[in-house]
C-alpha cells in the first residue's frame, strides 16, 4: 500500500522516501485531479511552490498543455480507458509561460491490477536540460561527419590513385603519398579514441587501474616523444619539487592527460612551455603553463566543455575535446583541475590528484 502524507513523504512498504530528496519534478494528485503533493524540483521546475498548489485542481495550478494547445490533464482521462493502463509515455508539455517540461504520469490502482485509479504520480524533467543534450548530441555527430570527412577524402583518394597509377609515380612521389595516408589514418585512429574517452566520461564507465607511476618519468618521456617529433628541447621546461610522495595513478590516463595539456600549449600558446610538479598537501599539483596571449578570465569557464577551441590559436585543426577528456580523466582519479593566467602572461592549467595507497591498486 502507498500513500502520501501532508508533510510531503511518500510511504512505500516499510520504508519511508522524502519526496523531496527525488532528483526529478514530483507531482501526485487524486483521480479527480486534486494535487495531494508537490516535491521541491517540482516547485523550482514550475515556479509553483507546494503550499499554492495542494489542494487545488490540477488545471488550476499545472495547466499543462500540448503542442497543439490541448488540455494534458483532460486528454490524461484517469478514470476512463482502460483498467489496464498504468502509465503515459514521456512527452514535452508547456505552461502558460511558455516554459517546456517533459511530463509522464503513473496511475496507482486499487487493488493493482484492473482497480480503480487511487492516485496519480506525475514525473517532471526539465525540457531544455534535454534540449541542450539533444544539442550536444548533434554538435558531436556534426564534428565527427566533418573530422572523418576530410582524412576518408584523402585516404581514398591517394589510395586509388595510387592503385590505378602506379608505375607513373617515382618512388618518392609514393613515398610522400603513403606518408599521408598513414598520418591521415592516425588523425581518423585518435579521433575514435576521443570519442569513446567522451562516452566513458558521460557515461560513467571510465575505469581507473592505479599503480606506482613516477611522474617526472613520465614527462620526460613525453618531452622527448615531442623533441623527437621536431619540436625544439629549449621549448620545455620540467620542474620538480622535493619529496614527492609514490603515486598512485592510472599510467596510460595519466599519459593522455599530460599529452593532452602539453599538446594545448603548443597549440595554443607561444614561448616555452613549462611543466611543473610538486607535492601538496592531499597529492600531487601539476602545472602546465606557457607563454602566450593566455585565456581571457570570462572564457576560462567555457575551456572544459566539448568543442571548445581557443579563439587565439595560430593553428587550426582538434575537435575540441580534449580539454573536456582531461577534466574527465582527472576527476576520475579524484582529483580537480583549473585554468588561470601563468605568470609569464600564457595559460596555466593546473591539476591536482590524491596519491591513493596500494590499497586502491588494481592488480
Amino acid at each position: 500500500m502507498h500513500g502520501a502524507d501532508t508533510d510531503g513523504r511518500v510511504v512505500a512498504a516499510a520504508c519511508t522516501i522524502a519526496i523531496d530528496d527525488l532528483p526529478d519534478g514530483l507531482i501526485v494528485a487524486d483521480r479527480n485531479g486534486c494535487v495531494v503533493a508537490v516535491n521541491r524540483a517540482a516547485a523550482r521546475l514550475t515556479g509553483i511552490a507546494m503550499e499554492r498548489a495542494v489542494g487545488r485542481h490540477m488545471t488550476d495550478v499545472f495547466p499543462f498543455r500540448d503542442h497543439d494547445g490541448r488540455d494534458w490533464w483532460k486528454a490524461l482521462d484517469p478514470e476512463g480507458g482502460l483498467r489496464t493502463r498504468s502509465r503515459v509515455p514521456e512527452r514535452p508539455l508547456h505552461l502558460p509561460g511558455g516554459q517546456e517540461l517533459h511530463v509522464t504520469a503513473r496511475f496507482i490502482r486499487e487493488p493493482e491490477r484492473g482497480g480503480e485509479v487511487e492516485r496519480v504520480t506525475i514525473t517532471l524533467r526539465d525540457g531544455g536540460a534535454r534540449a541542450r543534450l539533444e544539442r550536444s548530441r548533434a554538435d558531436l555527430v556534426s564534428t565527427v561527419a566533418h573530422e572523418l570527412r576530410s582524412p576518408l577524402t584523402s585516404v581514398k583518394g591517394f589510395t586509388a590513385t595510387l592503385l590505378a597509377k602506379w608505375t607513373r609515380f617515382t618512388d618518392e612521389q609514393k613515398r610522400v603519398m603513403l606518408e599521408t595516408v598513414n598520418n591521415d589514418a592516425d588523425r581518423v585512429t585518435r579521433l575514435i579514441t576521443e570519442l569513446l574517452d567522451v562516452s566513458r566520461i558521460e557515461s560513467g564507465r571510465l575505469e581507473v587501474r592505479r599503480q606506482v607511476v613516477d611522474l617526472p618519468a613520465r614527462v620526460r618521456r613525453l618531452i622527448a616523444g615531442r623533441v623527437a617529433s621536431g619540436e625544439s628541447e629549449h621549448r620545455f621546461r620540467l620542474v620538480v619539487g622535493d619529496h614527492l610522495p609514490e603515486m598512485w595513478l592510472d599510467q596510460d590516463k595519466i599519459d593522455q592527460i599530460l599529452g593532452n595539456l602539453v599538446e594545448n600549449a603548443l597549440r595554443h600558446g607561444r614561448g616555452t612551455v613549462t611543466i611543473e610538479i610538486e607535492s601538496v598537501g592531499w597529492g600531487v599539483g601539476v602545472s602546465v603553463r606557457d607563454e602566450g596571449e593566455g585565456i581571457e578570465p570570462e572564457l576560462a569557464p567555457r575551456v572544459f566543455r566539448q568543442f571548445w577551441r581557443g579563439g587565439n590559436s595560430r593553428r587550426r585543426g582538434g575537435t575540441g575535446l580534449g580539454l573536456f577528456i582531461v577534466k574527465g580523466l582527472v576527476e576520475a582519479h579524484g582529483g580537480t583541475i583549473a585554468v588561470q593566467r601563468a605568470p609569464e602572461g600564457g595559460a596555466e592549467f593546473r591539476f591536482t590528484v590524491p596519491t591513493g595507497t596500494p590499497d586502491f591498486a588494481t592488480p
